[in-house]
């Protein structure tokens, strides 16, 4: 009897086995899915920072081309650091920024002080087959904001000074830019000197 009835029991357990690995299988199969769809954000939100960041230290390149340009008349330098005088067409830079990532973007200058773009990429390929439906045709979107941020200040000569007296230019951090000197622009302050690109807080 006590031989029978432990081949009961073993056959009421095995149900139980079965049902509670099905669900561990289950879970398993629905980690993976949270898992590639948060890859595939990442892998989003990847791009759209390195595209927003591409177009906006390429326009800050030509601010600073602009500001060389203009570097006689100081009365031009405010406008230069708030981004004018200069056409907002690095969009392009970040279209490539976002295929190398494997996604594709859209983009757009923001002129709102500091300047800078909108990037929303979206990945080429989808999350893929899992158990949640819908995903196989599913792509992961993100998007960023990159500004150019002037990091000088400058106070314009007085009207008894010279015409061939230029501003310093004070950086911060005790860096300041003093006799500059047009006739050789490779001792001017670079790009990376004049502004910060960075990422935009949400």
């Amino acid at each position: 009897m006590t031989r029978s009835r432990t081949y009961g029991d073993a056959g009421q357990a095995f149900p139980i086995y079965i049902t509670v690995v099905a669900g561990l299988l289950f879970l398993a199969f629905a980690y993976l899915a949270v898992g590639q769809a948060a890859a595939n954000r990442n892998g989003a939100q990847t791009a759209a920072d390195a595209a927003a960041l591409a177009a906006a230290l390429d326009t800050r390149d030509k601010l600073r081309d602009e500001w060389v340009d203009n570097l006689l008349d100081p009365t031009t330098w405010q406008g230069i650091f708030n981004g004018e005088g200069v056409d907002f067409d690095g969009c392009d830079r970040a279209y490539q920024l976002a295929a190398q990532n494997d996604a594709e973007a859209s983009c757009d200058p923001t002129f709102a002080l500091p300047p800078g773009y909108t990037v929303e990429a979206r990945t080429n390929k989808p999350v893929g087959d899992s158990i949640v439906p819908g995903t196989e045709d599913k792509h992961a979107r993100a998007s960023a904001t990159a500004v150019i941020d002037p990091l000088c200040t400058f106070e314009l000569p007085g009207e008894d000074a010279g015409d061939d007296v230029l501003p310093q230019l004070d950086c911060g951090d005790g860096i300041i830019w003093e006799d500059l000197d047009p006739d050789d622009p490779t001792s001017l302050p670079g790009p990376e000197d004049l502004f910060d690109v960075h990422l935009a807080d949400d």
